[in-house]
């Protein structure tokens, strides 16, 4: 087995295995593409009699895992093997699994939270797996893991990653907070470009939208009063137009550097809006590739999203193939044969640039990957830059170590196809910027003025000075929204007129968390009814659904920032409210089932948590029966945990009738007749005869052909 792992990951198994022996903990540290979660398969592989708990974001990442490292080792053995799935949610496998998955007890990190005391007491693992272990600083997931390792502290903890760090969450390192700064193996994408572990891309920067650009740059100089300004900037501007008319379209850098027309290419995308406007460029931009592109979209909310996944990795045909997504596929899910990614981005944090261009790595793959960085705006261009910075160091340490046989790949090929647009950009730029101290002064003179720098965010000056605009950047960057410098004896000259530092939204933010604060303190929940009105003076329910909408589509970034997800997950904020109500629900039946050992519950039962259990059984057979109608549907996972309970899907009255006639069945096969007193009542508590009195006295009216004709088999007069 162990010929399966690469030699970078035999190593890292080798000192994790040794790091778990001897403090319990091991954190590895791989960038996306170097196959790290076959390091834990290969725990599970070599240790067939122990149960490994495997933790992970979703059962999706898992399973696609799972394939892969299957693949690999059927690939290594040359057999062929039926596939056998390792059992979720601690569930039992009785069954032998393939290559030491059968004893893998799988579980996410959202059910884990969850979770009752009783079904974490059964878990009893060996060893515990924390894959993509920087998502445990989310406060709810993190306290389900907590609440794990709590419960089993002697047993070995390893962690999976391409990242310690949560740059968005205070620079928090998840391998100090859960593994005390135990690091088995650490290595970063530059260092396995360099090492030759992951094929060195070849990378393409281009523009988008320039023209936009330019338009906003007209109205900045036909808006400049000074002279001097205006020609100046003019001149750069005319030189920016015909770079701009010399530069290649899309169409024509996607031609060029598309070496593999009829490769797979993963397309990134910010949200669902923004991705409906990319697809529909597909025509222009891919036309001189291939007329025809087959186009795939994956997305949380879509539940197509897995057979459009499948579809897209099975697709052989000679023709283009390009895969629309959203935040599925930025970590843990990889594809070996993508060509390349297209990042139709706007600026993301490091974690999720570096697992987005990882989609095109993968560990002996030999083929030269393209990346398209297809930039939104100007001043992100370079975003490579942190790579390159990465794979010099390495080099540097190999070398000073004695040690250059490890260097591989130096650099790697990029191709810039906007750098005199770019330049003409930063000089347009220099040209038309006002000192902070002239656009203090009109500031100042609106003070004068009005008593106030309430100016609107459109507000220019006679001079023609943006002044609206200015005052909203020095509010940004000062809450470290957007890059810039604003020095602390600025704040205080800005202070003097009254500025006001919070935007209005920001104002709105404050006042509606504010409530939710003191909601979440006396009820325990944020689960407020979009219709129970004003919460404390604020329509709290209806902003926080908003809230919920925001975050699926992935629209008002700037006012649901990673800052304040993390401020709304700390006082128990649930984004997907109908997963949540549900897994709430199936405990209570889980519960009922054990105390009663069925799920036969009457309509208006109320668990003693007040869950109103009956009423919950009911609507979901109802939508159980009315599947693909368009209404809320149950998910084939969520119907197998059910069946589990002995769950009875037909309608209430039909099965207590079918189970009636099955009694009456039984009474003439014993006694040749029907002739049963309205009285009798069977041993399992069945009133049969008065079930009989009631089907002759409805045999006419209400009842309906089929049960007429089971009725008349069995002789009823």
């Amino acid at each position: 087995m162990s010929a399966i792992l690469f030699r970078h990951n035999q190593e890292a198994y080798e000192a994790a295995m040794t790091m778990l022996a001897d403090t319990g903990r091991a954190a590895v540290i791989h960038p996306t593409g170097t196959g790290k979660s076959f390091i834990a398969f290969q725990l599970c592989a070599e240790h067939p009699n122990a149960i490994v708990c495997w933790l992970s974001p979703s059962e999706y990442i898992f399973q696609t895992q799972l394939e892969n490292w299957r693949a690999a080792c059927k690939a290594a053995e040359g057999k062929t093997y039926e596939s056998t799935d390792a059992k979720a949610d601690g569930a039992a496998d009785e069954t032998e699994g393939l290559y030491g998955t059968a004893n893998i007890r799988f579980c996410t990190y959202a059910k884990l939270m969850l979770m009752p005391e009783d079904e974490l007491e059964a878990i009893r693992p060996d060893y515990i797996v924390l894959d993509e272990f920087h998502r445990c600083g989310a406060k709810m997931w993190g306290q389900g893991v907590q609440r794990l390792l709590a419960q089993y502290p002697k047993t070995p903890v390893l962690g999976l990653s391409a990242t310690n760090i949560r740059y968005l969450d205070g620079q928090r390192d998840m391998a100090d907070e859960l593994f005390d700064g135990k690091i088995a193996s650490e290595m970063t994408l530059g260092d396995a470009v360099v090492r030759g572990i992951l094929n060195p891309p070849k990378y393409v920067l281009t523009a988008y939208s320039c023209q936009k650009e330019l338009e906003r740059y007209r109205d900045r100089i036909r808006n400049a009063k000074s002279a001097a300004v205006h020609t100046e900037a003019e001149k750069y501007l005319d030189a920016l137009r015909r770079a701009l008319e010399k530069a290649d379209g899309l169409d024509e850098v996607f031609r060029k550097h598309m070496d593999y027309p009829c490769g797979k290419y993963l397309v990134f995308c910010a949200n669902y809006e923004h991705m409906q406007e990319m697809i529909s460029k597909v025509p222009e931009w891919f036309a001189k590739v291939d007329s025809e592109p087959h186009v795939y979209t994956v997305y949380s909310e879509n539940m197509q999203s897995e057979a459009e996944f499948a579809r897209f990795k099975t697709d052989t045909s000679n023709h283009l193939k390009l895969l629309f997504c959203i935040d599925m596929l930025n970590e843990g899910i990889h594809v070996d044969d993508v060509s390349g990614v297209i990042l139709l981005r706007p600026t993301v944090s490091p974690i999720i640039y570096k697992q987005q261009i990882g989609r095109a790595l993968t560990s002996g793959k030999k083929k030269t990957a393209v990346i398209f960085d297809v930039v939104m705006n100007i001043e992100n261009l370079y975003s490579i830059g942190t790579i390159e910075d990465e794979m010099q160091a390495a080099v540097r340490y190999y070398r000073e170590r004695g040690e250059s046989n490890y260097i591989v790949n130096e650099h790697f090929q990029i191709i810039d196809e906007v750098e005199d647009c770019l330049r003409l950009f930063q000089k347009l730029n220099e040209t038309l910027g006002a000192s902070w101290d002239l656009m203090y002064q009109a500031a100042e003179r609106y003070f004068q003025e009005h008593g106030n720098l309430e100016a609107t965010k459109r507000y220019v000056t006679e001079d023609g000075l943006s002044l609206g605009q200015w005052l909203d950047t020095q509010r940004k960057v000062r809450a470290g929204k957007v890059k810039g410098v604003l020095t602390e004896a600025q704040i205080a000259r800005l202070d003097r007129l009254g500025m006001r530092w919070n935007s209005k939204a920001d104002e709105n933010w404050e006042r509606h968390f504010k409530a939710a604060q003191e909601y979440y303190r006396e009820q325990g929940n944020l689960l407020v009814n979009v219709r129970d009105g004003k919460y404390r003076g604020v329509e709290l329910g209806k902003w926080l659904a908003q809230l919920r909408t925001c975050k699926k589509s992935g629209i008002r970034g700037n006012y649901l920032t990673p800052q304040r997800i993390k401020a709304l997950e700390e006082i128990g904020m649930v984004w997907d409210v109908p997963d949540y109500l549900w897994e709430q629900n199936y405990q209570a039946a889980v519960q009922y089932h054990r105390e009663h050992g069925n799920l036969d519950v009457p309509y208006y039962y109320v668990n003693s948590n007040g869950i109103k259990l009956g009423v919950w059984i009911a609507n979901t057979r109802f939508a159980m029966r009315n599947a693909g109608t368009g209404r809320a549907e149950l998910t084939e996972e969520q119907k197998k945990r059910l069946d589990a309970l002995g769950m009875i899907w037909e309608n209430k009255n039909n099965a207590l009738w079918e189970r009636s006639y099955a009694e009456a069945c039984r009474y003439q096969k014993k006694y040749g007749n029907l002739n049963i007193p309205i009285t009798y009542v069977t041993e399992d508590g069945c009133h049969l005869g008065r079930w009989i009195r009631i089907q002759k006295n409805s045999y006419q009216n209400r009842l309906s052909e089929e049960r007429r004709k089971k009725l008349n088999a069995i002789g009823i007069s």
